[in-house]
């Protein structure tokens, strides 16, 4: 009995499921109405209904009006089908397209007649052309155009080099490297009356960052150091050999303002003084917030998002208008809650964090800090990070990967001299290039004729010149 039920079980596992029964076929009749009559999804409430949006404008934009225009006129001389030679302008097709003009390097023969006065038999010889010093080799312009691919387009000199001997122009490097080091001898005043400017002035940024440079009898290159310090209106790098913290303090020893500057320790003593305020970069705590979402992923991007309020509270204290600074505690009422209330949070935390984690980096950052960083609430003229003066050390990185080093101490100065001069007119937006062209003409041979003091010859005064 039990071998026949085990059969049984083995021939019912055996059989197929059976088929689900087969609708009744539709009538032809019936298919619009059963179409009509399909389930239709729930529809949305009007505040969950997705906007349509506007698809992105296309077509070509026109090219800027301001370029020079290249035009060329052409008419048939035949008929393209019967050959006539007999035609009536029917249609005209205009064709506007993006076009380049390489660089002319042209020779400038200057000739100076010397005559002779018939009252007194004396001669007499026209003075030259303005250039950059006696004897030059170059012209303003063609220095100007040296310097701003350098340390603005950020080519290397062999570079420039290769591209000059390609046009027929054959220089050897130790020429470039001359033009190079006598335009920084040419703006060495401009970069100094710059650094004076900011010292005399109430706040101003710095950072720093490494440079490799060639010292005789060292067997490998030198590991420098390049600083910038900047404001609105001027920037000024300056070389140091190393990052020492007495180097800085004595630099900085003639400043009464407010220095906003990374936490490091170098910058203790500049503080301790008490001629100096503090002012730190929460860009820092940023960073360090979104580090530890890897360990903390919850409480650190909360407290990330809410960081970012910072920025979008410091713009709305700013208003509708230009970026210009606010005035005095114009953000007060919005920013200074933010900001409580992110210091309440870390007093909260902190006991319930290792002292390993990433979160609690962060949460120590602002406890040491929070009065540097939350300095740009009362001052109006504060920024709320580091952030412009770290941006134009992309320059620098870009130049340092294509250079790789300085050639000498003095090379290092120099090229200091130059960066500092296209920082400056990059943040006030004047053309670097034209400015080092009018530059040159008044620091030059004929700067006895412009008879203009260094204040009348600064990237700010060649501004006031355009209008």
């Amino acid at each position: 009995m039990a071998e026949l039920l085990a059969v049984a079980q083995r021939q019912q596992r055996k059989q197929p499921a059976p088929k689900p029964p087969m609708p009744p076929p539709v009538v032809e009749g019936d298919a619009k109405f059963a179409f009509d009559k399909r389930p239709k999804p729930p529809e949305l409430p009007p505040k969950m209904k997705a906007k349509k949006q506007r698809p992105p404008p296309t077509g070509r934009k026109p090219l800027p009006a301001h370029l020079p225009v290249e035009e060329h006129a052409l008419r048939p001389e035949a008929c393209g089908h019967c050959g006539g030679t007999s035609l009536d302008a029917a249609d005209e097709v205009v064709e506007e397209k993006l076009h380049v003009v390489k660089e002319h390097q042209r020779r400038r023969v200057v000739k100076r007649t010397t005559c002779r006065c018939r009252d007194c038999g004396e001669r007499t010889t026209p003075r030259s052309l303005p250039a950059p010093y006696e004897r030059s080799k170059v012209t303003c312009d063609w220095l100007a155009w040296l310097v701003a691919s350098k340390f603005s387009m950020l080519t290397p000199l062999d570079r420039l080099r290769r591209d000059l001997k390609e046009r027929g122009v054959p220089l050897a490097m130790g020429s470039l490297v001359s033009f190079i080091e006598r335009a920084a001898d040419l703006l060495a005043p401009i970069d100094g009356l710059h650094w004076q400017q900011l010292l005399k002035s109430s706040w101003m940024a710095t950072d720093g960052t490494g440079l490799k440079v060639l010292v005789p009898k060292l067997p490998a290159a030198h590991d420098g150091y390049i600083e910038l310090y900047r404001n609105r209106d001027c920037a000024v790098f300056q070389y140091e050999p190393d990052k020492g913290g007495e180097r800085v303090t004595a630099k900085l020893k003639p400043f009464r303002g407010t220095l906003t500057a990374d936490a490091e320790h170098r910058f203790n003593d500049v503080f301790a003084s008490g001629s100096v305020i503090e002012a730190g970069c929460n860009a820092h705590g940023r960073r360090k917030l979104r580090d530890a979402e890897a360990t903390q992923p919850t409480l650190a991007r909360r407290r990330r998002r809410f960081r970012c309020r910072h920025v979008v509270e410091e713009a709305r204290a700013q208003g509708p208008a230009s970026g210009g600074p606010r005035s005095s505690h114009t953000g007060e009422p919005f920013i200074r809650p933010v900001a409580e209330q992110l210091e309440r949070w870390c007093h909260v935390v902190a006991p319930t964090l290792l002292p390993s984690e990433p979160l609690m980096a962060a949460v120590r950052y602002y406890q040491r800090h929070s009065q540097a960083l939350f300095r740009f609430i009362d001052d109006a003229q504060v920024h709320i990070d580091n952030s412009a003066t770290e941006r134009e050390f992309q320059n620098v990185a870009k130049l340092r990967l294509n250079v790789l080093f300085a050639g000498s101490t003095e090379g290092a100065h120099r090229a200091c001299v130059l960066l500092g001069i296209i920082a400056t007119c990059r943040a006030i937006g004047a053309p670097a290039q034209a400015y080092l062209t009018w530059a040159f003409e008044r620091l030059g041979t004929h700067r006895d004729l412009f008879k203009l003091p260094l204040e009348g010859m600064t990237p700010a005064a060649y501004k006031k010149t355009l209008g």
